[in-house]
């Protein structure tokens, strides 16, 4: 049966590839570390308790109905003081939509802004863009960004193809990479944008940013997060901020999200969304209104949240550095921010015990699941050459006691692989 161009043609995920593999491996009874996921395992990181209790209580109050289709005004407000109070950015409550978490905003956000063969930028390894490219139909404008800047774009890399653009996808803290924007690479690339908009005329389209900042509270260290507009004002005008509790209270599955940007764009985005009707739940959005008012209860949550999370990056991260100082050829990316590791497996070219050769990464992928019962996402998942040797790691379902156990299977399937 033929059916529509869009549907033919979508690219399958390569993630959804390796996790049925992996399942299938955990039916038959093998022992699997699994870091593919791009999620938190409520066992280990439950959502705040006065989160749950005011989602129970939402419900026996039966908050059960339709929202509000830019989202309950409540809500908005609160996030008009959260967002004004925690990060110094001052939205109007019409500048504010609310939907069931960011892929609803993302979506509605390509759809109000791009149409068929707009270029579109953005930069990979980077979460779904393409795909979101291909449903506008949006012409594809790619830039690989690679270990020299922390496989973040830069303003050198976009300023050749700005010209006759409508947006420009960035991220940060960015997923795949657990990497972040250094204040003055992103300045570089805001002057870029506001110095392409004046050269816009009245009946042309401008040129927007869609910044994703879905981990931003999730810093580590001396790591600080920037936004374009607390660093360029002039950018509030260009700029649609993509938002969610989903990571920063390990709430994926609670699915309430925000978007803020110039109340133009947003009023498009809501009509649009309007029709999906992906709407945040009525009881989700009253509770994440009474939850965001509890500044106390927030902070001591992310103090003890965010010291779990680095504390597993921190010790695979020097679990790959000593491999590599044995003289394996592996490396990973200091952690800098999110639930992510940047890792390295550079095993192309080696041949197994068995005299099997390492043709491509994808046979370096499947030989880790194998062997060490390694499961991590190689950064070809993410729109990468096939050939990089970049993997993401992802600490929401890890447990403390097996990252010593990964570290030691890992390092017996690359003593056991030879040139």
């Amino acid at each position: 049966m033929k059916l529509s161009h869009l549907s033919e043609t979508l690219i399958g995920s390569e993630i959804v590839k390796l996790g049925g593999e992996i399942r299938e491996k955990i039916r038959q009874g093998e022992r699997i570390y699994n870091f593919t996921i791009g999620d938190f395992d409520p066992s280990i990181f439950p959502i705040p308790k006065e989160l749950e209790d005011s989602i129970v209580e939402a419900y026996r109050r039966h908050f059960t109905n339709y929202p509000a289709a830019e989202g309950n005004l409540d809500l908005r407000e609160a996030v008009h003081s959260f967002i004004k109070e925690e990060e110094g950015l001052d939205y109007n409550i019409n500048e504010i939509l609310v939907a069931s978490g960011g892929r609803p905003l993302i979506y509605t956000v390509f759809r109000a802004i791009c149409d068929a063969g707009d270029k579109i930028i953005y930069a990979v390894p980077s979460w779904n863009n393409n795909h979101y490219t291909h449903f506008v139909s949006g012409e594809h404008v790619v830039i690989e960004a690679g270990a020299d800047t922390n496989f973040m774009p830069t303003a050198a890399a976009i300023r050749p193809h700005v010209k006759d653009a409508v947006l420009i996808s960035l991220c940060s803290p960015q997923n795949p990479t657990g990497t972040t924007f250094r204040k003055e690479e992103l300045e570089a690339i805001c002057d870029l944008v506001i110095e392409e908009n004046k050269t816009r005329g009245e009946g042309q389209k401008k040129l927007y940013v869609m910044f994703d900042q879905m981990y931003w509270h999730l810093t580590y260290g001396a790591i600080q997060h920037y936004n374009p507009v607390s660093l360029r004002p002039e950018m509030k005008e260009y700029t649609i901020f993509i938002d969610a509790i989903s990571k920063v209270f390990a709430a994926t599955g609670v699915r309430v999200g925000w978007g803020m940007g110039p109340a133009e764009v947003i009023n498009k985005m809501k009509a649009i969304l309007t029709h999906i009707g992906a709407w945040a739940p009525m009881a989700e959005q009253k509770a994440v209104a009474h939850y965001l008012g509890n500044r106390e209860a927030i902070k001591k949550y992310l103090i003890h949240f965010k010291a779990e999370i680095e504390e597993r990056l921190q010790r695979i991260y020097e679990g790959f550095s000593a491999l590599k100082a044995e003289g394996y050829a592996v490396e990973a990316i200091a952690p800098e921010a999110a639930i992510y590791l940047t890792i390295k497996l550079d095993l192309v070219g080696k041949k197994t015990a068995d005299g099997t050769a390492l043709a491509t990464q994808a046979d370096v992928t499947a030989y880790l699941l194998n062997k060490a019962g390694l499961a991590v996402v190689p950064f070809y998942a993410f729109g990468a050459s096939k050939n990089s040797p970049w993997y993401r790691l992802s600490v929401g379902t890890c447990k403390k006691e097996e990252i010593g156990e990964m570290i030691g299977k890992l390092r017996e399937a690359l003593s056991g692989l030879v040139f």
